[in-house]
């Protein structure tokens, strides 16, 4: 006989949606600020993501401090 382990395919793997849906949960918003801030990000934090996604700014932010390394790169 083979080993379990190598029989396994992404259908032997699946779930029910509702077993799923036991173990992940979604976080409730309780106002429609909250929904609101969710979705429309402030002009700093765009920058402070910006910056983020970008590794060498990333990296000097650690170093300089944010405003600095974003400046240098994006100023």
């Amino acid at each position: 006989p083979t080993e379990p382990s190598a029989s396994l395919s992404a259908d032997s793997i699946k779930i029910k949606k509702e077993v799923a849906n036991a173990f992940v949960k979604r976080k409730k918003r309780s106002s429609p600020y909250e929904w609101y801030f969710e979705y429309y990000k402030s002009p700093m934090e765009q920058m402070h993501e910006r910056c983020e996604n970008y590794p060498p700014c990333d990296y000097l932010s650690d170093q300089i401090g944010f405003s600095l390394a974003y400046n240098r790169f994006f100023g």
